[in-house]
């Protein structure tokens, strides 16, 4: 069994996956740098045990990262807890591949380029990846699965945080699809600001994005706000809540010894 470890601003996404690909158990905690691997691997190792997922069957740890600072106790985590070195996505020695096609390839998160792995196994392409994440990112991946670039914009939550911290009389909101775009107060009104503007912000960079490749693209969603944005919008026809952890288990097979 693979332990694929997908850790982002916001949470970190711990699943197993048994030999053919397939999930078993999936868990989500919150980041935390100052979390160490001993604190992990009791919470990880009992939400296991009520999956009836035994910790030795575990024969391989696999981390896309994009948090430094958390690797240290990932790496622990796997040597102390699973017996095995992980394999860590955006070190020389492991292979994507696909090829990155952009200035710079190693200021690409390990996500994004996990996601592009993903979609290209299960989707094809070329495609539109958008990550509904702490940044909403909207990632180019062509015919053959190389890497084109993107755009990086501020993420759903972080923006209502800004706007609640920004202004002294904006409160905190709770994000969903309001009734009306017209708000008739306060909450009802950022509530709108914050759903459509979005919409307006996903379909207009998707048409944009596709007007400057110049040839038809597929559009797939992944995060957890997802399924909330892609069922207001036929810009985007499919989700996927699983992509970055498929992309994972592609490249421990990639790179896996016989």
């Amino acid at each position: 069994m693979l332990l694929a470890i997908d850790t982002g601003n916001t949470n970190t996404v711990f699943a197993v996956f048994d030999d053919a690909g397939k999930i078993l158990g999936e868990w989500r905690s919150s980041t935390n740098i100052n979390r160490t691997a001993d604190e992990i691997g009791v919470w990880l190792g009992q939400l296991m045990g009520m999956a009836g997922i035994e910790r030795r069957a575990i024969k391989a740890v696999i981390i896309s990262s994009v948090v430094p600072a958390t690797l240290f106790s990932l790496r622990l985590l796997s040597r102390r807890y699973f017996s095995c070195q992980a394999l860590v996505v955006g070190a020389p020695d492991v292979k994507l591949g696909i090829e990155v096609l952009v200035e710079r390839p190693e200021e690409v998160g390990a996500d994004r380029l996990v996601n592009a792995v993903g979609a290209h196994l299960e989707y094809g392409g070329p495609m539109i990846i958008v990550d509904f994440g702490t940044a909403t990112t909207f990632d180019v991946v062509d015919a053959n699965g190389a890497y084109l670039g993107g755009v990086i914009a501020p993420g759903v939550n972080l923006s209502l945080e800004a706007l609640h911290t920004a202004s002294a009389q904006l409160p905190r909101v709770a994000i969903g699809r309001p009734e009306r775009v017209i708000g008739k107060n306060t909450v009802q009104a950022m509530r709108s600001g914050i759903f459509w503007g979005y919409i307006g912000l996903i379909e207009g960079m998707i048409a944009r994005i596709r007007t400057e490749y110049g040839a038809a693209l597929d559009v797939i969603a992944t995060g957890g706000l997802a399924p909330l944005f892609t069922e207001c919008t036929a810009s985007i026809p499919r989700s996927d809540a699983d992509l970055t952890l498929k992309g994972l288990f592609a490249v421990h097979r990639l790179n896996v010894k016989p």
